[in-house]
């Protein structure tokens, strides 16, 4: 997050300045002149202590689950009652003293509309500039716009499972590869191809001093339905990788390649971004490796949590853009 005091310029994070109007402003430019006349000392004291205040907001995060495409069972809303993940992550805000705004109303993006928060959360679906299957408020234009600058100036993204299956690339072949096809899969970091049957597959943890990752060991196993994904931003930091041989890929096969990431995380200017393939199934919401992910995504995001995230995505898995319809690049004899 950009610090308390850079929020008057209307950039992303909570804690504006607020505006007066009539005998306040009054007030207000009163006060002013009796603090030009404060000495140092008691003037950085009164920034320190306004700068405190500032900081003991509770971080905001916004749920958005809106499915222009298909609708995952965890985030439906059934009789008007939340969902299944609205649920989890309502338990997860209650221990943390964090507070969400679960919506599925595209419409509501604007600049003013996503500084009130720290960090969003995508777990998303097709064309959001549509209205689609699930008929809930689609997206303009200018709110896609909005995105993009909220996080570019610094504020964080999340995107969960089929967030990488949101605003598809055109005129790519299913599993041709681009470094950076469109601006939303540049930003998330990699995009949708397919899956096979839910199936346990073991993931390798590349880096255990991210924040959620700490006790996950050097690997772990979950049954899961998991994405083979392509067009990989270079710039990521893979966080754990998944290693496809003998997984059933379906009738495409999708998973007959070599190793790539199921988790990242990068820079989008500002902006801190994660990606984390999981959260189709309700046991893996439940799960506490699952919840420790999501939360220290978001300690991350928000900025509340330090952690460095060189590119490595070509050392832990250097054969990341080949799939079976690719052929491997020739070796030169020494």
């Amino acid at each position: 997050m950009e610090p308390w005091f850079q929020s008057y310029s209307g950039g992303p994070g909570v804690g504006a300045w607020p505006r007066t109007t009539g005998r306040s402003a009054t007030n207000t430019y009163s006060t002013m002149n009796t603090v030009k006349r404060l000495k140092t000392p008691i003037l950085s004291l009164a920034l320190l202590t306004a700068g405190l205040c500032m900081a003991e907001q509770p971080t905001r995060i916004l749920f958005f689950s809106k499915s222009s495409g298909f609708e995952h069972t965890v985030i439906a809303r059934m009789d008007g009652k939340p969902s299944y993940a609205e649920n989890v992550l309502d338990g997860i805000a209650k221990t943390k003293g964090w507070e969400f705004e679960f919506s599925k109303d595209g419409s509501k993006f604007s600049p003013d509309y996503l500084k009130s928060f720290h960090t969003v959360i995508f777990y998303t679906s097709g064309d959001l500039t549509k209205t689609g299957k699930d008929k809930q408020p689609a997206m303009s234009k200018e709110g896609v716009k909005a995105l993009f600058e909220y996080v570019r100036n610094g504020g964080g993204f999340i995107g969960l499972h089929c967030a990488s299956d949101t605003f598809h690339s055109k005129g790519a072949g299913t599993f041709e590869n681009h470094e950076c096809p469109s601006d939303f899969i540049c930003m998330v970091g990699g995009e949708f191809i397919g899956h096979g049957s839910q199936q346990k597959a073991t993931n390798k943890v590349i880096n255990p001093k991210f924040p959620g990752y700490e006790n996950l060991g050097e690997s772990f196993t979950l049954m899961e339905e998991w994405y083979a994904l392509k067009n990989f931003n270079p710039d990521m930091h893979a966080l754990t990788v998944i290693d496809p041989k003998g997984m059933d890929g379906g009738r495409k096969n999708v998973y007959d390649r070599p190793a790539y990431p199921t988790s990242w995380a990068r820079m989008e200017g500002k902006g801190r971004v994660y990606y984390n393939a999981m959260g189709h199934r309700e046991d893996v919401w439940d799960g506490d490796l699952f919840k420790n992910m999501i939360i220290g995504a978001v300690e991350w995001t928000s900025g509340a949590k330090q952690v460095e995230i060189p590119a490595n995505l070509k050392e832990v898995a250097p054969e990341y853009h080949i799939n079976q319809f690719e052929t491997k690049p020739a070796t030169t004899a020494p």
